[in-house]
């Protein structure tokens, strides 16, 4: 992808631990708030730890994920980061290709003219740049919402080095014959890394839910809202794998990646 395509944008540019050995079986269900309170939004940041501008979106969403903003919905972020800028200097230890490609999805699907960091995309139908706060507050109040799905999630360690995530419910939402995908993520948070090189060389970064691992569930098509959905994934962990800092995603979404659901799942303790 040549550079020239590429855009790193400031506000205003553009509108430790051990590996675990339990391999118990835990299940968590949906929680009542987010039964009560309706579907999350789920808001996706492109971040790159070797663009200048993106530490300010990482910040920015690590209030949203907080609470900082007192808004009336639920949000689920997710932050995909992307290996373009790989070649700047500083090799981003949490980037990848396939996230590289999800963002050139949305770059084609929402009509845009280049890819860039850091952009947030919400519920796969709008986007702004990712440390404009006032632009992302209007994306989130503004996005269409649709119900939770209602998952069931069993946890299993088959081995040290992997993780089985086993979900059943209902989407909640009708599905015609032209299908969605079930999307289940694997992300962490409490992620410190020093830089010493690169756009934001001598800095120590911060980044919340990041997107480690990504699997599709299953593919759907020409269900009700109420019939159920099940499925398996299996994870390959890293070293230093901590299910204290991780959480899972469950999102629902089209060919256009556009958002049709979403569901957050907090790993029980004992996995």
């Amino acid at each position: 992808m040549a550079p020239r395509l590429l855009s790193c944008f400031g506000k205003g540019n553009r509108d430790s631990s051990s590996k675990n050995q339990n391999h118990a079986n835990v299940t968590v269900d949906v929680s009542a708030e987010e039964q009560r309170r309706g579907g999350a939004l789920l808001v996706e940041l492109f971040s790159s730890q070797g663009c200048a501008t993106s530490p300010a979106a990482d910040l920015l969403v690590s209030r949203l994920g907080r609470g900082d903003f007192q808004l009336e919905m639920p949000v689920i972020i997710l932050a995909f980061h992307v290996d373009y800028w790989d070649y700047m200097g500083w090799k981003d230890p949490y980037g990848s290709s396939q996230w590289t490609v999800r963002q050139k999805a949305y770059v084609e699907s929402l009509k845009l003219d280049t890819m860039f960091t850091p952009q947030i995309v919400v519920q796969g139908r709008t986007q702004c740049v990712g440390n404009d706060e006032e632009a992302l507050l209007s994306s989130i109040v503004n996005a269409p919402r649709f119900p939770a799905p209602t998952f069931q999630a069993t946890f299993l360690r088959p081995t040290p080095d992997s993780l089985q995530v086993s979900l059943s419910g209902a989407l909640r939402a009708k599905v015609d014959h032209n299908g969605v995908k079930v999307m289940v993520a694997l992300y962490e948070s409490g992620l410190v890394t020093d830089c010493p090189r690169g756009e934001n060389k001598g800095r120590v970064l911060s980044n919340e839910f990041v997107v480690r691992k990504l699997e599709k569930l299953c593919t759907v098509k020409d269900i009700s809202a109420k019939k159920t959905v099940s499925g398996t994934v299996n994870f390959a962990l890293w070293e230093g794998f901590n299910g204290s800092k991780c959480g899972v995603a469950v999102f629902v979404e089209d060919n256009s990646h556009q958002i049709f659901g979403s569901q957050s799942i907090q790993l029980p303790d004992t996995i």
